[in-house]
């Protein structure tokens, strides 16, 4: 139970990074959440669950973010050096 509970932490930690990055590039293109939510073709709390990192993400709805913002997919997922690897327990 113990290995689970650190893996969700670790899965939590990343959602939250790229949903950081994902507000952080919405809101410097001066877009609301709703707004890019409908540009994307998804619902508002959909995108604020993402944005919150309470939601996982398909590479499908990060491709559709990335057209809502005229940017490319890759600029949505931070450097690996920022994420955790859920698979190696920090000590």
């Amino acid at each position: 139970m113990i290995a689970l509970t650190f893996l969700m932490k670790e899965k939590h930690h990343n959602l939250i990074k790229i949903g950081n990055k994902i507000r952080m590039l919405r809101i410097a293109k001066g877009y609301s959440q709703e707004s890019i939510a409908d540009a994307a073709g998804m619902g508002r709390t959909y995108m604020g669950r993402v944005e919150r990192g309470e939601q996982n993400i398909s590479i499908q709805n990060l491709i559709q973010i990335a057209f809502a913002l005229n940017i490319e997919v890759g600029e949505l997922i931070p450097l690996l050096s920022e994420l955790k690897n859920p698979n190696i327990q920090s000590s």
